[in-house]
């Protein structure tokens, strides 16, 4: 297994794969958490690569390799311009694979995150078709009302906002263009999988699920394309059953 930091343009990621692989290998993306880094997801990575997939994790805006030594609540205000900075970037890296000869047409894209990166992965879904399959572990659908609640939290804390009444309605109105909620036809049948905890304080649990149960239609002909998987005990932080469902899902939908 090669392990490979790379810096594709102002993007640091990491490669990983074995000597078997070329560029008909299905390829996963891993998107990292708030406050987390690419290397800090190497234990998905390894798995997926024992099951046959390439995996590329790349830093996020401001995490990482990127780190500007910003505080947690500089940050935090700035979450949904990663968030964005993120899917943009999703798509510059899949341009990247092709350009660089990694895959080639027809190759299987998967994507995946956890928190932040699971987020980023549902906005992704509205606007990338070449995904074939995902993973979301502990993300939202709905953008719109998980950035009203952080604006809440940071006037309950008396912080200044950064941005301007009109500013944030820009900010709702270009959240509302990506939430999948919003666009739920965008799934277009695409294997999606779901974990979270029900404890859950960071990302609500309640959100992922409600959007769930009320897409199960959509997937009427194939349910066993759209799963969510609950963990009553756990918070926010994947559990090794979480870990290794996530594993199989790509290894039955990608690989």
């Amino acid at each position: 297994m090669e392990i490979k930091k790379e810096q594709w343009g102002n993007i640091p990621l990491l490669h990983i794969y074995d000597e078997t692989m070329d560029a008909s290998t299905p390829t996963i993306l891993f998107l990292h958490g708030f406050e987390s880094a690419k290397e800090h997801n190497l234990h998905y990575a390894y798995n997926y690569v024992n099951k046959g997939m390439r995996v590329i994790m790349p830093d996020a805006m401001l995490h990482g390799d990127r780190d500007e030594h910003l505080d947690p609540v500089q940050l935090s205000l700035r979450f949904w311009e990663i968030v964005l900075t993120n899917i943009e970037e999703v798509g510059t890296i899949y341009h990247a694979l092709q350009d660089k000869g990694i895959i080639q047409e027809g190759t299987k894209i998967g994507l995946s995150g956890t928190s932040m990166g699971a987020i980023t992965t549902l906005g992704c879904l509205t606007v990338y078709p070449w995904i074939d399959v995902a993973a979301v572990m502990m993300g939202t659908p709905n953008y719109v009302d998980l950035a009203k609640a952080q604006i809440e939290q940071v006037e309950a804390m008396g912080l200044p906002l950064p941005l301007s009444e009109e500013e944030l309605a820009h900010l709702y109105r270009t959240l509302a263009y990506f939430e999948i909620s919003s666009h739920p036809e965008k799934l277009a049948g695409r294997p999606v999988f779901f974990w979270h905890g029900k404890k859950d304080q960071m990302v609500p649990y309640a959100p992922a699920h409600a959007f769930y149960e009320a897409m199960k239609e959509q997937y009427a002909d194939a349910p066993e394309k759209w799963q969510h998987m609950t963990s009553k005990s756990s918070g926010h932080k994947v559990n090794r059953k979480g870990m290794l469902a996530n594993v199989d899902w790509f290894a039955e939908y990608l690989a």
